[in-house]
């Protein structure tokens, strides 16, 4: 079975736009967003709805979290305060009970789903050390559990931190992947990421594509959204 793995989209419809139109290209058997389908960006109840109508399943992000009232922004930096604040007011009916229904966690036999972490997944913590994986690894069954929210797409294991993206898992081992970010990468690459997942295989591919950056730069400014989030997607950060 091949699955897509999508994250971080931050109300960025180009880029998932983008992403959709390369992973139907693949023509997998199940697509997953891992969360994090608002905030930041111009287009947020676009995203949802789009999300709703392609996606088999969902996750909660720390932002669709906040964007339904249920998580405090003291904790955000001022730039996503903000931007929260625009997309609450934004956000219509259909997409607010879209994003209130969505778990923290996805199960299946093969692999786990979580936005942060999969331990404590509503902690929202990032895993960002090897260190922080071995702890993560020990808390899921399955071989691997897949990720966004840090919005870098890396591989852990319990010995290694890899270097490459684009992995076949060892049929004994356990692992950690961040999918990337589909809307706002911050790996110093402006293109969106995304994975590919085959579980008969244990092959692990992360994608790269381009998608109209101007286009959701120009949205970003149009709507009064912080300058600084149209400038980051340029940069990759």
């Amino acid at each position: 079975m091949i699955i897509a793995l999508i994250s971080d989209i931050h109300g960025n419809l180009p880029a998932l736009e983008a992403a959709l139109e390369y992973i139907h290209t693949i023509k997998p058997d199940k697509i997953y967003c891992l969360g994090d389908i608002v905030g930041y960006g111009p287009w947020p109840n676009e995203c949802v709805q789009l999300v709703d109508d392609t996606c088999d399943q969902s996750l909660m992000g720390n932002h669709d979290y906040a964007a339904i009232g249920l998580l405090d922004t003291i904790g955000f930096n001022p730039v996503a305060s903000e931007a929260m604040d625009w997309t609450r007011y934004k956000l219509g009916t259909d997409s607010l009970t879209f994003l209130k229904k969505l778990p923290f966690t996805i199960d299946d036999d093969a692999f786990m789903l979580a936005h942060a972490s999969p331990k404590n997944p509503s902690y929202w913590n990032y895993v960002l050390s090897l260190m922080e994986a071995r702890e993560q690894i020990r808390s899921f069954e399955q071989q691997v559990c897949f990720i966004g929210h840090s919005h870098i797409p890396i591989i852990f294991s319990s010995e290694t931190m890899y270097s490459e993206n684009n992995l076949v898992l060892e049929p004994d081992g356990k692992y950690i992947v961040n999918v990337g970010s589909v809307g706002q990468p911050r790996d110093h690459n402006p293109n969106g990421s995304l994975v590919l997942f085959d579980t008969d295989s244990g092959s692990v591919e992360n994608i790269r594509f381009a998608y109209d950056i101007k286009k959701t730069q120009d949205e970003i400014r149009r709507v009064g959204l912080p300058d600084f989030l149209a400038v980051r997607l340029t940069k990759g950060i």
